[in-house]
């Protein structure tokens, strides 16, 4: 049994002694199918359901231990902090931004991307993105839970953080709508309300194909209740995709309006390194940069522990590597239009900052982001290691590490040396900063293994949307009625 698709090219019945140049040419003519081995919906279905319904595997549980002991780093770094107090951070008065709102942005940065992969890929029909999004979309929520830990730990009384959001009470103390960081509030939790809405949403049918298959009393009473119940109907799925449609559309407008704001903290200051105009794409595409990196990591990974080599094709992981190369060339880029924006407008204070970045304290720091962000994403030029799983997962390693680098260069290197070199000050991280940020890679992951245990790590009905047999003008099944074929 095979499905001839539309991109087909059949070889021709007339020549029997084509040339092998000729073969090669027509099979680079057929488009790569969005699932592999002509799967059925039906394998689509078992498959991915077969990773809620089977026992957890024992690496499973290994991993949830380790990430679940990491992220008690996290607990304890938090815990340590609001018994003693903020000083047991590297902070200064000149670096009092430092690891906290690096990982802050870091973290924002990863939320931004998930989204944005899964939004735009939607409203731009990309169908090759069916594979991919349920992991970007989940993204998104761990990696923003992750950012919301330290604006409410860096206020230094966290019991005190409500009084970020304008709630009357009984002191009359409201925030100062003025500030970016009041903007930040508003503009951060309108994202996370809106991403958990846009990842729910797109759960629905899921849930329903789960409630039906699973044998389990109590998670088919979850799936019932988290399905809404759906059956299925025509009317349903109307009502769906239109839901699902206008939640993409906000939640990319969101993200753009969210990447304004998080960049308006830094270009409203007059801080050396800081007010530029360029920093609104500048977090745009670093937070697209880093979130491909990060979704081949967790993609890598869960495509081979649970077999899903021909859902997450190779041509899922190859798209991947294309759109980090892209991101990686804008980044480039706008590294050098930093150095020559501070050139051109001949303020000595800009130009200072730059060359201190170069052949200042953090020197190594510089060095080391151009490295992982510049140069060793060039490795995707090469098809080879674009459609080699494991060598992207190692070349995504570097970028990740580079983005981190890039924010901490852009907020700690800026606030170390300002205007006046009598406030001049170092920063050093104190090991309860780095403990606390390690803990927060324990909680990412550990929600992430969650997620993956109890729900679909891909969602089945938009995987079964591109298969063939999907299409109404697909041509029908040819049944191979030759002796023996049935056990070929």
């Amino acid at each position: 049994m095979s499905y001839l698709t539309p991109t087909t090219v059949p070889a021709d019945p007339l020549n029997r002694h084509e040339s092998a140049e000729i073969a090669r040419a027509r099979a680079e003519l057929v488009r790569e199918p969005y699932v592999a081995n002509e799967r059925s919906a039906a394998w689509v279905g078992d498959h991915i359901a077969s990773v809620v319904e089977n026992p957890a595997p024992l690496w499973w549980w290994i991993a949830v231990g380790v990430s679940a002991f990491v992220a008690s780093f996290t607990a304890l770094g938090i815990l340590y902090l609001i018994i003693t107090g903020v000083g047991v951070w590297g902070e200064n008065k000149a670096a009092n931004w430092a690891w906290d709102i690096t990982n802050f942005v870091f973290w924002i940065g990863i939320g931004h991307a998930g989204t944005m992969i899964a939004a735009i890929l939607y409203l731009t029909r990309q169908k090759w993105s069916s594979g991919i999004n349920r992991a970007a979309e989940a993204m998104t929520i761990f990696a923003v839970s992750c950012a919301g830990i330290y604006p409410g730990v860096h206020v230094g009384r966290a019991w005190m953080a409500w009084y970020l959001a304008p709630i009357p009470n009984g002191n009359a103390i409201w925030p100062n709508f003025r500030s970016p960081l009041l903007w930040d509030v508003f503009a951060v939790s309108t994202y996370l309300s809106v991403s958990i809405m846009f990842w729910y949403v797109g759960l629905i049918p899921d849930a329903a194909a789960m409630r039906d298959r699973i044998k389990n009393k109590i998670l088919k009473y979850f799936y019932a209740v988290i399905c809404l119940g759906w059956r299925g109907s025509a009317r349903q799925w109307a009502n769906y995709e239109f839901c699902y449609l206008m939640l993409a559309g906000i939640a990319t407008l969101l993200v753009i309006s969210t990447c304004t704001v998080v960049s308006s903290d830094f270009s409203t200051s007059v801080i050396p390194g800081w007010h530029g105009t360029i920093f609104i794409p500048y977090f745009g595409v670093g937070a697209i940069y880093g979130g491909f990196c990060m979704l081949v990591i967790l993609l890598v990974p869960i495509r081979q522990l649970y077999k899903l080599q021909d859902i997450v094709t190779l041509r899922h992981i190859d798209m991947c590597c294309r759109f980090t190369l892209l991101m990686g060339l804008f980044v480039t880029y706008i590294y050098g239009m930093e150095f020559f924006i501070a050139y051109y407008s001949g303020n000595p204070n800009e130009c200072g900052h730059f060359y201190n970045r170069v052949y200042g304290p953090y020197w190594h720091t510089w060095q080391l982001m151009m490295l992982f962000n510049c140069v060793i994403p060039q490795l995707f030029w090469s098809k080879r290691i674009r459609r080699n799983p494991w060598a992207a997962f190692t070349v995504v390693l570097f970028p990740s590490i580079g983005m981190w680098l890039e924010r901490f260069i852009i907020i700690v290197s800026s606030v170390t040396r300002d205007f006046l070199p009598s406030s001049w000050g170092m920063f050093y991280p104190t090991y309860v900063d780095v403990f606390t940020f390690i803990g927060t890679l324990g909680v990412f992951f550990l929600a992430y293994l969650i997620f993956i245990r109890f729900l679909p790590v891909i969602a089945i009905a938009e995987v079964r949307s591109v298969l063939p047999e999907a299409d109404p003008h697909d041509p029908p099944i040819v049944e191979d009625t030759r002796p023996g074929a049935a056990h070929e």
